[in-house]
């Protein structure tokens, strides 16, 4: 395969590396969860590797990256025997730089794909070949530097079904006429263990957090593969919170179902949306203790169950939050640092989780 290359911010991010690097006060967010064992990850968008407060910032916070675009099919292969690593090697990078490490997302997907693959009405058996080829490819290039993959990313829906999906039905990659219908995504872990040995291996999704049909679906999946030996290590649990306080009783109980099949729990894509005003700004003060109260309850939960061994946020800022145009700006101020990388109540909720919650690392 051709690995083609384009233009690195090289000046401005060796600028960024060298103010982040030199900026570690005592008690941030990165040192506190490092003596509990708890990896906290903040995802990563390269084109604000630019700005010297977002490097600061995560460098300083984060033991974790994770690309947020950078690893999808439609970012590294622009056409089907062409591969692009620049965006996601810039972020690899800056990682190792700054002794953090590296979830990939994701090898396999419903969205984010590019038009030749979703347009290319390839075969089953065409598929199968892309798909692992694509896995092996990917993960291979990173094998030694990315330490967990989010390998299938939201492959149910709300209902625990199955999603409609070029990789499922659509028309599905091949598979024999006994298998089930979560052949493709077992395959994608056997193809991604083969690429990289070393690598946990994560099955990540959304709305599944609570006891629900979702994760009843994802939770009879993970015990069929853990029966089978598929190499599943992880589940991810996204953690959107975008409508409300969650069920914290119905998560810890969740975490601990899966936990107990010998699987590691990530909390991977964590934000909490509070009502915003046209210019972002939290419409109600006391908002924010609320929110806080959500990050320092998962915190807990994440802290009290040996086998939850990282929690990150979908984003470093508020400033760059996806929340808003997914809310059509009505909602924002989701994560724990505010527009001006200021920290948020939230942040010293979990600092306080952190410090003060029963040992479980």
């Amino acid at each position: 395969m051709r690995v083609t290359g384009k233009c690195l911010l090289c000046i401005v991010l060796v600028a960024g590396f060298g103010a982040a690097q030199s900026v570690r006060p005592e008690g941030t967010l990165r040192q506190l969860a490092g003596r509990r064992g708890l990896l906290i990850g903040a995802a990563v968008n390269v084109h604000y590797l630019s700005e010297a407060a977002y490097t600061r910032t995560l460098a300083r916070e984060f033991n974790m990256a994770e690309p947020e675009d950078a690893m999808k099919w439609a970012a590294l292969r622009p056409c089907e025997n062409c591969f692009d690593f620049t965006d996601a090697d810039t972020i690899v990078n800056f990682a190792r730089l700054h002794d953090m490490k590296v979830r990939g997302h994701n090898l396999l997907w419903h969205s984010y794909n590019p038009d030749w693959l979703m347009q290319g009405h390839f075969t089953s058996k065409q598929l199968s070949h892309l798909l692992q080829d694509h896995i092996s490819h990917v993960a291979g290039h990173y094998r030694g530097k990315v330490f967990a993959w989010d390998v299938v990313n939201e492959a149910f829906d709300e209902n625990g079904k199955l999603r409609n999906s070029i990789w499922y039905n659509q028309p599905g990659i091949s598979r024999p006429l006994e298998s089930q219908n979560t052949f493709f995504i077992e395959q994608a872990f056997r193809w991604a263990h083969a690429a990289d040995p070393q690598a946990l291996l994560f099955y990540n999704d959304s709305e599944a957090e609570e006891i629900n049909p979702h994760s009843d679906a994802i939770y009879a999946m993970a015990l069929d593969f853990k029966t089978r030996g598929v190499p599943l290590d992880g589940i991810g649990m996204q953690m959107h919170f975008l409508r409300g306080a969650p069920n914290y009783d119905s998560i810890a109980k969740n975490i601990k179902r899966l936990t107990s099949l010998g699987l590691q729990i990530h909390i991977t894509e964590m934000d909490v949306a509070l009502p915003v005003d046209a210019a972002g700004r939290v419409l109600h003060v006391n908002d924010l203790q609320w929110q806080a109260n959500v990050y320092r309850h998962i915190a807990e939960i994440c802290l009290a169950n040996s086998g939850c061994t990282a929690l990150q946020t979908w984003g470093v800022a508020d400033k760059y939050s996806w929340v808003g145009w997914a809310t059509h700006h009505t909602k924002g101020a989701a994560l724990l640092f505010d527009k001006n990388y200021q920290p948020k109540p939230a942040y010293k909720a979990i600092k306080n989780a952190l410090l003060h919650t029963a040992y479980g690392h």
